[in-house]
């Protein structure tokens, strides 16, 4: 057995152990927890971003994209609002023990469907050291055990994460085991995770196509992906393009390295003369670069061709590819030929328009006069998130601590037997 195989298998037999006490604990000691963690993180934060200063001369070094060393990068600010965060989770209602529903059979049975902890659930991701501390305060608040593995290039950070975590935990009395943080980059600590069948009752991988990929090929337990972030917007004949201009622009530019911005825009042949041009000129001054089809690329000057692979491309960068179509019928074809499943926007005034785009589109987060950028954990009201599931099973969109229960069937009776 080699010394990562050895290593992960210890650390996430260890957080099963523990799964049970966070289960059983009430509501009172795991939002204790949660706070506790809000308070290392802030009695932690020299050492936490003195840790990410290293790991970001590192990447820097070995060429990681902008787009990922934005995602990797923390600051005074950044880790506030990530302590902030897991104090919104630890004033979240407690989603264990709620009840569903209850009914009684003619028999006299009477059954009641009520929330429970998952188990352990294992997290595999990239880059971003918030989800070190946004997944472990969900899965603290939904009663559940976590293994961490983060991307390599944020080891350092994460582990000075961890020490944070552990103190939240001790702080309330509670097996510091419960979360563990793989300490190692070896890849092959993924693969033990997907494969521990019996141990491991769920894993989420949240990264780019390759980890999907690679997560998805092995695992023998349930996978629920935080898969790529197509976003499309359509600009509809009765827009109203002032308004569209300002969506488009907040969900490309504002932070375009991060999964709900937008990569395509569709645009109404109609409407397509008066709002490109002057869209163009906009993202031209704010550094976006337009790939066009050949009707768009006439009326915004500046702008490449895009290619056929442009249209299912996640770019994480300022680029925005702008296609004109002839109607909705169109841009619902387009979406569903070419969207990841993750969350699309309509523009438009015409209430009828807008229904058939929010029934049809079939994507996780779909919005009307709104930008893409809202699909978050924290903007839905869930206080942070452990991803946003692509899939159509057991979630969908930002995956809240509801989202990490699952439920059991309670069953009282008075002696009944089965004829």
């Amino acid at each position: 057995m080699s010394g990562t195989r050895a290593q992960v298998e210890t650390l996430a037999r260890a957080a099963r152990a523990s799964a049970k006490a966070l289960a059983l604990a009430n509501a009172g000691i795991r939002t204790a927890a949660i706070r506790g963690v809000a308070a290392a993180l802030r009695a932690r934060a020299s050492e936490i971003l003195a840790a990410n200063r290293v790991d970001l001369a590192e990447a820097t070094k070995g060429g990681l994209a902008p787009a990922m060393l934005d995602r990797l990068r923390l600051d005074a600010g950044r880790l506030e609002a990530i302590a902030a965060a897991a104090e919104a989770v630890a004033a979240q209602p407690d989603p264990v023990g709620e009840t569903l529903e209850t009914w009684t059979r003619p028999n006299g049975l009477r059954i009641t469907r009520r929330r429970v902890p998952i188990g352990l659930i294992a997290i595999v991701y990239e880059s971003r050291p918030n989800v070190t501390i946004d997944a472990a305060v969900l899965c603290l608040r939904s009663g559940n055990a976590c293994v961490l593995r983060g991307g390599s290039e944020a080891l350092r950070t994460n582990l000075a994460l961890g020490a944070a975590l552990a103190d939240g935990l001790a702080s309330a009395g509670l097996p510091t085991g419960a979360i563990a943080l793989v300490p190692t980059a070896d890849r092959e600590a993924v693969a033990v995770l997907g494969g521990m069948d019996g141990v491991v009752d769920l894993i989420v991988p949240r990264g780019g196509p390759g980890l999907i990929a690679a997560v998805t090929a092995t695992a023998r337990v349930p996978v629920v992906k935080h898969d790529a972030g197509i976003c499309h917007i359509y600009v509809h004949t009765a827009a109203d393009l002032s308004m569209a201009e300002a969506i488009v622009v907040n969900a490309k530019c504002q932070r375009p390295g991060v999964c709900n911005a937008a990569e395509t825009l569709l645009v109404d042949a109609v409407v397509a003369p008066r709002f490109l041009p002057r869209l163009a000129e906009t993202l031209a001054a704010r550094g976006t670069e337009t790939r066009t089809c050949p009707v768009a690329s006439q009326l915004m000057p500046g702008s490449r061709p895009a290619s056929e692979e442009d249209w299912s491309t996640e770019h994480l960068a300022l680029i925005l590819n702008v296609r004109v179509v002839a109607d909705l019928e169109e841009a619902l074809a387009h979406i569903a030929r070419h969207g990841s499943g993750h969350s699309e926007a309509v523009i438009t005034t015409d209430t009828g328009a807008a229904r058939r785009f929010l029934d049809e589109v079939d994507s996780a987060c779909v919005y009307h006069n709104a930008s893409t950028r809202f699909t978050d954990g924290g903007e839905f009201g869930f206080g942070a998130e452990v991803g946003i599931s692509t899939g159509r099973l057991h979630a969908r969109g930002p995956m809240g601590a509801r989202e990490l229960t699952t439920w059991k069937f309670t069953v009282e009776g008075s002696g009944q037997v089965r004829a």
